[in-house]
């Protein structure tokens, strides 16, 4: 089974990380829910809380297929903050492994220079966050490993793309149909 972990920081958008669990999980991809903090509960931007399934200190990113950003703010700045999550990110950049962020985040990735000469979207009037990168304003871009997303309008389009990285276009799309997303 595939492993997605979704790194939550407080003030995170909701839309854009629960969107990424619920369609991972329909998907059959374990998706967990990780506090960047370590609590046992981590509250949006909006002031909703959810439950966490691990904290970062306990969880090893090795053992995920994917480590996924979602946006908002201070979400972003919260998960840039945090030196483990970055260093992962980072090791999965250098051995070819995904990495995905959508809104805000995806600065992160600009921040630290892993964007260079790729193609990569980010939310409207962020542009100059994505460092080296060719800005595009598709709701999601694939650039080899690196997946990036506009925001929370955005939000199913980058879980979909997500599923087909990890599993395959087919599954993505009929996952897309069934919830009445895609015609079909």
């Amino acid at each position: 089974m595939k492993r997605a972990a979704i790194f939550f920081g407080t003030g995170y958008e909701e839309i854009e990380a629960l969107t990424v669990v619920d369609l991972l999980r329909r998907a059959q991809i374990e998706a967990v829910c990780v506090s960047t903090d370590n609590q046992d509960s981590v509250t949006g931007s909006h002031k909703i809380s959810v439950a966490m399934d691990a904290g970062i200190d306990d969880t090893d990113l090795d053992s995920f297929d994917i480590l996924v950003c979602p946006g908002g703010m201070p979400g972003t700045k919260n998960l840039e903050a945090c030196q483990k999550l970055t260093d992962g990110i980072r090791k999965f950049y250098d051995s070819g492994k995904l990495i995905a962020a959508i809104c805000a985040a995806p600065s992160i990735f600009g921040h630290m220079g892993l964007l260079e000469g790729k193609k990569a979207c980010i939310y409207p009037g962020m542009e100059a966050e994505l460092k080296g990168a060719e800005v595009c304003y598709d709701k999601v871009v694939r650039a080899g490993s690196i997946i990036t997303s506009r925001g929370m309008g955005t939000a199913i389009a980058f879980a979909l793309e997500i599923i087909a990285a990890l599993l395959d276009r087919k599954t993505a799309d009929a996952l897309g149909k069934g919830i009445v997303y895609l015609e079909g």
